[in-house]
């Protein structure tokens, strides 16, 4: 499967968007997907992660109540929907899949097989 995230930009602190990973190729099975985000200088590290059937979702303790991931099926896309952002979200934002049906969600980079080509979020302060 390969996977286009979209969505980036520049925006205020305080102000929202929502980014979009959408998935073509071997659509038929079922994946989980994640978002993760790199800023300059530091490791990549895990946002939020939804089940195959967007039944089951997990945050990083710092977007929890900011950030919704969510998932439309039907047109292969997940999104995450990021509000009063801060500076310090602020990075890549890449979206990854692993091709299982488990509703325990990875939270760790090497579960993903499948990567997207990252899009760059900045928050101005």
């Amino acid at each position: 499967v390969q996977l286009q995230a979209s969505g980036g930009g520049l925006v205020q602190a305080g102000g929202s968007l929502r980014l979009s990973c959408a998935a073509s190729g071997r659509t038929e099975f079922s994946y989980m997907v994640g978002w993760f985000r790199q800023a300059p200088g530091k490791e990549r590290e895990f946002v939020a992660a939804v089940s195959w059937d967007g039944g089951s979702t997990r945050y990083t303790d710092s977007v929890k109540g900011r950030f919704t991931i969510s998932r439309d099926n039907a047109k292969n896309t997940v999104y995450l929907q990021m509000n009063s952002l801060k500076a310090e979200d602020t990075a890549v934002y890449y979206c990854a899949a692993e091709r299982t049906r488990s509703m325990v969600l990875a939270d760790t980079s090497r579960r993903y097989d499948y990567w997207g080509q990252g899009t760059q979020v900045t928050v101005s302060s």
